[in-house]
């Protein structure tokens, strides 16, 4: 890691916070992947797989809270650009006996990338599910969190190694 303000793309030469200026880079499809879990009694991954929540079916309250998220992500993180995103997924799976993995995958056409905009709905996604799950599970425990993959512009592909 690195103090080096110069070397980051959100401060300026005096160390000022800045939202990085996209209007001269070129568009391209870009397409990010992130990863998180969380984790939780296995009696409460049981409740969840039989869908026995009085509040909903959780997974899909939480895929949608995810969906929901990557709309609002330059709300949520300062110096985010706001992106005309042109697809969202969100896969949710049970891994027996005491976690569930969340992949979201979204991708656009335009001048920055899309990493943020993964990383938070998983986060929101894994937030959700704490919600409504914390009734009987305060102990659950979220992350880790990380990004897979992301394609196009200028930085290249990004693979996450194993």
């Amino acid at each position: 890691m690195t103090n080096n303000a110069n070397e980051l793309t959100h401060f300026d030469q005096q160390g000022a916070s800045r939202m990085v200026d996209v209007g001269n880079k070129e568009e391209t499809h870009r397409v990010a992947v992130a990863r998180g879990q969380i984790r939780m009694q296995p009696e409460t991954l049981q409740k969840i797989v039989a869908n026995d929540f009085k509040k909903g079916n959780v997974f899909e309250v939480a895929r949608l809270a995810g969906i929901m998220a990557t709309k609002r992500t330059a709300e949520l993180i300062p110096l985010c650009h706001l992106l005309p995103l042109e697809s969202t997924a969100i896969e949710i799976e049970p891994m027996q006996p005491d976690r569930v993995k969340i992949t979201a995958t979204v991708s656009l056409h335009g001048r920055t990338g899309v990493e943020m905009e993964a990383l938070t709905a998983v986060s929101i996604a894994a937030l959700t599910i704490y919600d409504m799950c914390k009734a009987i599970d305060r102990g659950m425990e979220i992350g880790p969190i990380h990004l897979l993959e992301k394609s196009g512009g200028r930085s290249g592909h990004f693979k996450r190694e194993a």
